[in-house]
């Protein structure tokens, strides 16, 4: 097989609807590159199938067991093929380092798929898988279509479409590979493929022949059917000319080196057209991802600016209400400094204020008093405030 550059060998995806064939293409594609001294790297991930007739280098048997899986999760056949490749995909970045380590030593990497299409192509673990690959060596899809099926108009519009839509999903580089092509030729699609008035001749033929057989026109040589396949087949003239188309019989094994050069077309085309794309995409990716965190710092930044403003916010408000301004109360000895000529307060936190000096004071008026009461003559030549102790005499003057 073909390698991009002298170091990483290409990479071909096997996808086939089932009993097109594809299994038996894969046996005889590895026979052929065994013969040629040239044994590619093998992976099979159809978790369904019983009997592989070739050897493979990875397996995805080996790591989930379809039944089991059934079992346990309560599926059905489908169901268990996706969720088996859901967990592969959890493993694919190994798989993707042992392809790494042995890229010097094989000369290409085959990729065998479920022949549910729909498990693979449209779940979110076969894009996993297929991009991881594209990412890291140059791929190609192989898409297997059973030529003996596909001689009908309508049959063989089905699966161009089908293989437009593969094209579309991945955006790697596609070969049709018309399988079983000594049972039926596949000289009729490539004339089909190339000439959009064959086509249309084909198509009234087919309508001609279900109207001598009394058909309804579910052929879709006639009526609304008829008219969608014209149209259809005008629409896919250009896609066509993206496609590489090869016949090969798995069974005989003739057109394998018709599919190898192919191979190699595709690869030339991968590193020109799709590998610049998929920079591109990364590149992208890589700036949005850099947007995204640089917005979400930000964003903190932010976040913290204002939390900090806040705090100290807080602070100053919490600071200005620890020392409030004193509160000016009036006190009987505010008044009584006016008086007395204002002698300084001492006060301590558990005792009232008292004036340094007063009890002096007080024990003069205090006999003054008593005198005057005295001569005022009470009874008994006692007075009132001599009743009363010195401290009472205090309080009273207080």
């Amino acid at each position: 097989m073909a390698t991009a550059t002298a170091s990483l060998p290409a990479a071909v995806i096997c996808i086939g609807m089932a009993g097109s064939g594809k299994t038996t293409f894969m046996q005889r594609l590895n026979a052929h590159l065994h013969a040629k001294k040239k044994p590619p790297y093998i992976i099979n991930l159809d978790p369904a199938v019983k009997n592989v007739p070739f050897d493979r280098n990875i397996d995805i048997r080996d790591s989930v067991d379809y039944k089991e899986v059934m079992k346990q999760y309560n599926l059905g056949p489908n169901g268990a093929i996706m969720t088996c490749l859901n967990l592969f995909a959890t493993k694919i970045d190994q798989v993707i380092g042992i392809l790494e380590q042995r890229a010097q030593s094989i000369t290409g990497i085959l990729v065998d798929t479920p022949g549910q299409i729909e498990c693979f192509v449209w779940s979110a673990s076969g894009t996993i898988i297929t991009d991881a690959l594209a990412s890291t060596f140059p791929t190609v899809i192989a898409y297997i279509i059973d030529t003996p099926r596909t001689t009908s108009p309508a049959t063989f519009m089905a699966n161009m479409l089908y293989a437009c839509s593969i094209l579309y999903k991945t955006k790697l580089p596609m070969i049709l590979v018309f399988n079983k092509t000594d049972v039926q030729s596949h000289d009729f699609a490539h004339e089909w493929m190339t000439d959009f008035e064959a086509f249309q001749t084909a198509l009234r033929k087919d309508e001609d022949d279900e109207l001598r057989q009394g058909g309804g026109g579910g052929g879709g040589g006639s009526g609304y059917m008829g008219n969608l396949l014209n149209s259809m087949s005008l629409m896919l003239e250009e896609f066509y000319k993206h496609l590489s188309l090869v016949g090969v019989s798995a069974m005989a094994g003739t057109g394998i080196d018709d599919f190898l050069a192919a191979v190699r077309e595709k690869v030339v085309e991968y590193e020109s057209e799709y590998r610049p794309e998929l920079e591109k995409m990364r590149k992208k990716t890589e700036e949005e991802k850099v947007a995204k965190q640089q917005k979400e710092l930000d964003k903190l930044m932010k976040d913290m600016q204002v939390d900090t403003a806040m705090q100290t916010s807080a602070g100053s408000s919490g600071s200005g209400a620890s020392k409030p301004e004193p509160i000016q109360v009036d006190v009987l000895s505010d008044f009584d400094s006016d008086e007395e000529g204002g002698e300084m307060i001492e006060r301590d936190e558990d005792e009232e204020p008292r004036r340094i000096g007063d009890e002096e004071g007080l024990q003069a008026r205090y006999q003054q008093a008593l005198a005057e009461d005295r001569e005022k003559g009470g009874p008994q030549g006692q007075s009132t405030l001599d009743e009363e102790s010195f401290m009472k005499y205090l309080m009273a003057n207080r």
